[in-house]
């Protein structure tokens, strides 16, 4: 117990320090965009044609004469207390935008990441029991497919099938909008439909959501695919796979329940890479499916010139994927205890 406590605060260390590394390139990277106190007052200025001397305030105000350092110091602050800064076109507090679109992509990201880590853990393991056959070279030339081809065509390609051609689910939208909303407890469309106990309103989320999950997971799908073959096959050659078809196992048994579990290990730090992929591609998948997430936030962000909420994005989206490695992380060390050594 000990020892995991020690490998638990190891690993709380370095997400810490690597998030306040991640906040410090965004920090360096708006100071090389505007490197004087006036063009950084201009960047957080409501009033793009603020005079002189409201920018001089501004820069004032926001300590932007400060030394460099002690600008750092008080932007790392800000951020890890939750202030984004003052969003420029609603001039409300970024974190409270933040909070309102975040639980939407959240909610369809989750689901595109858990949609494709099952579909890769089982083609990945079918391709490693049939390895050198048609089947193997079927899921690797699908895999390739999905995997090297940019995501928006794989969007686009899936809106065409599903929505214009079998008008099987909708197009675009989070749901239905001649239902009425839930009343907003969570955040979370599909959680806010349940606890309020519209069904007609969480079928809708769900039939919306499945479109913009199916192309996060057939575009991530791949990664996982390829790396369970590779640990399947290794698994395969094993003695101890060999002897449980001695004992006279069936084949499905001896490939799901004992080779497939041995070589979950490694493929459980690449679920937070997963999440990393899908939460990148949730930007176009939600420009293109109207889905009216983080992603949609942010494409609005660039067009509007909005500096403010486009940073402020980035630095929610950058925690998020350094959160979602330290869980993995924490999970290989349960799953394998060598690793609280490391």
């Amino acid at each position: 117990m000990a020892g995991f406590v020690a490998f638990l605060i190891r690993r709380v260390a370095n997400a810490f320090v690597t998030i306040v590394l991640m906040i410090f390139l965004v920090f360096i990277l708006v100071h090389v965009v505007a490197p004087t106190p006036i063009d950084m007052a201009k960047l957080v200025s409501p009033n793009p044609r603020a005079s002189m001397q409201d920018l001089e305030n501004i820069a004032r105000d926001h300590g932007f004469y400060e030394p460099i350092y002690i600008q750092f110091v008080h932007y790392v602050e800000q951020v890890l207390t939750g202030n984004l800064g003052t969003d420029l076109q609603q001039g409300v507090p970024e974190v409270d935008l933040i909070a309102q679109y975040l639980p939407i992509s959240f909610e369809m990201v989750l689901a595109g990441s858990i949609l494709a880590v099952l579909v890769g853990l089982y083609t990945g393991a079918v391709s490693a029991s049939n390895r050198g056959g048609a089947t193997d070279y079927a899921v690797k030339g699908l895999y390739l497919v999905t995997w090297a081809a940019p995501i928006f065509v794989v969007a686009v390609i899936v809106q065409l099938v599903f929505a214009f051609w079998l008008k099987l689910l909708p197009a675009s939208g989070i749901a239905n909008p001649l239902l009425a909303t839930p009343t907003r407890v969570t955040g979370f469309p599909l959680l806010d439909g349940i606890i309020a106990g519209d069904w007609a309103y969480s079928w809708s989320v769900v039939q919306h959501m499945i479109l913009p999950a199916l192309t996060l997971g057939l575009a991530s799908f791949g990664v996982v695919t390829r790396l369970t073959r590779a640990t399947m096959v290794d698994a395969l050659d094993k003695d101890y796979v060999k002897l449980a078809y001695m004992k006279g196992l069936p084949k499905r048994k001896v490939v799901y329940g004992t080779a497939l579990r041995n070589a979950m290990i490694p493929i459980v730090t690449l679920i937070a890479l997963i999440f990393g992929t899908a939460v990148g591609g949730a930007v176009v998948i939600e420009e293109l499916f109207n889905y009216r997430g983080l992603g949609y936030f942010a494409v609005a962000s660039v067009y509007n010139l909005n500096y403010v909420a486009i940073l402020a994005i980035t630095i929610v989206l950058g925690i998020s994927v350094i959160v979602a490695n330290f869980i993995a992380d924490v999970l290989y060390g349960v799953i394998d205890p060598r690793v609280r050594l490391s």
